[in-house]
């Protein structure tokens, strides 16, 4: 099975190539990788000291942030390399001041692996939720480097869990120790042998919960906002923006609305402005007007939307009404802001325990969401309830970071 998966890999990468030359995200994918190793030898100088963290992509960075932050104390003679997956975390962090050198990981073959190992020689391998590549993990076991996975989830369908999933399995065997977010995932990688796991949590819920004690202010949006209610709707996605724009455009002229898309396209981000009836302003162009005259502001920039929540009274977390994958729920719940998504968020474990305790609201078509949005911005007492809930969450569920630090002491 290694053998095939070997060679699925080696004609995968064939095909991004072809593919590249039509689409724009796997152009940045694949030309990303070609000057991996030249960037390591440059930033990575013979007889550093390294630690290694791997992410997929934007979000599961957020989650190794706390971790990093620790590390880099612990251990300030050791450079940090992050390796992304995706063109969507490595672009957007690729010059974040957390590492020393930040880079794609190069696809998953024996050769690349080897290779990147030996420039990088780390001292710890950290890999964030649910990344594994097994030659990465192969090789990091040949080289007896400790190597720790932090909130980790596992699920049914996961090939180690399979019946043919054997090579899959013997990669688990590099990882130290398995920190995981739930039980559910603690009970799956006991049963195929694994006892070295421990429930932390979610170190996501430390890195929100230090956004509230930062400087939020934007005075923009406390401009724009004045005395009325405020919608913040972030990481919004054509589906999302698509249920939701009816009660933009039939809401009540108290309430105005802060919507961040997910992705920053001049064209979508004009036609979605075409469709609102109400006074509507771009942020690049808020200088050259009274902002507080509008009722709709778009941002078409990036970097603002975990100070954007603390001016949030209502929030709308984009992703779940289509297949693109829920967005940081936690952000606006660190705020004490009730929270409404779309219908297809099983695979995110916060979400479904954020909606059973009535702190979080799913919606599935626009209908919905002008109800539940009519009755937040009717029923204060409601909506404070619901946001009490949302920022109890929060406070209950940290501490993720200190557990697996204080393992990470144990290994020295």
């Amino acid at each position: 099975m290694h053998t095939i998966y070997n060679i699925l890999v080696h004609l995968t990468s064939f095909g991004l190539g072809i593919v590249a030359l039509f689409n724009k995200k796997m152009k940045l994918f694949v030309a990303g990788r070609k000057d991996i190793f030249k960037i390591l030898q440059q930033k990575i100088k013979e007889g550093d000291k390294t630690i290694w963290f791997h992410c997929a992509s934007l979000g599961e960075f957020e989650q190794g942030v706390p971790i990093i932050e620790a590390i880099k104390k612990i251990k300030p003679d050791h450079k940090i390399v992050i390796s992304f997956f995706s063109p969507s975390g490595y672009e957007i962090k690729k010059n974040t001041h957390l590492a020393d050198a930040v880079v794609y990981l190069p696809l998953d073959t024996p050769k690349n692996a080897k290779k990147f190992l030996e420039l990088l020689q780390p001292s710890f391998a950290f890999f964030v939720k649910y990344e594994f590549w097994p030659n990465y993990l192969f090789e990091l076991q040949k080289k007896n480097i400790p190597t720790l996975l932090i909130s980790g989830v596992f699920r049914e369908n996961q090939l180690f869990f399979k019946r043919y999933g054997g090579f899959m399995r013997k990669a688990l065997y590099a990882f130290n120790h398995f920190f995981v977010q739930e039980e559910n995932s603690k009970t799956l990688i006991k049963s195929i042998g694994f006892t070295n796991v421990t429930i932390s949590g979610d170190t996501r819920f430390d890195r929100v919960s230090h956004q509230i004690e930062m400087d939020n202010t934007l005075s923009f949006a406390k401009e724009f906002i004045g005395d009325s209610l405020c919608i913040v709707c972030g990481s919004t996605w054509a589906e999302d923006e698509a249920v939701l724009l009816n009660y933009i455009n039939s809401s009540a002229e108290n309430v105005k609305f802060i919507i961040a898309p997910h992705k920053i396209e001049p064209d979508k981000i004009e036609d979605f402005k075409n469709k609102i009836n109400k006074k509507t302003i771009l942020h690049s162009n808020k200088d050259e007007v009274n902002i507080s005259e509008y009722s709709v502001l778009l941002i078409d920039c990036i970097g603002l939307l975990s100070k954007l929540y603390s001016y949030a009274d209502i929030a709308y977390v984009g992703g779940a009404m289509g297949k693109t994958g829920l967005h940081n729920i936690l952000e606006p719940a660190t705020f004490g802001v009730p929270i409404i998504i779309g219908a297809h968020y099983d695979k995110f474990p916060e979400a479904i325990r954020l909606r059973e305790l009535a702190g979080l609201f799913s919606i599935e078509s626009s209908q919905e969401a002008s109800e539940i949005l009519e009755k937040l911005v009717k029923d204060t007492n409601f909506r404070n309830k619901t946001g009490m809930i949302a920022g109890h969450y929060i406070n209950k569920n940290t501490g993720a970071s200190q557990i697996i630090i204080t393992h990470f002491n144990s290994l020295n």
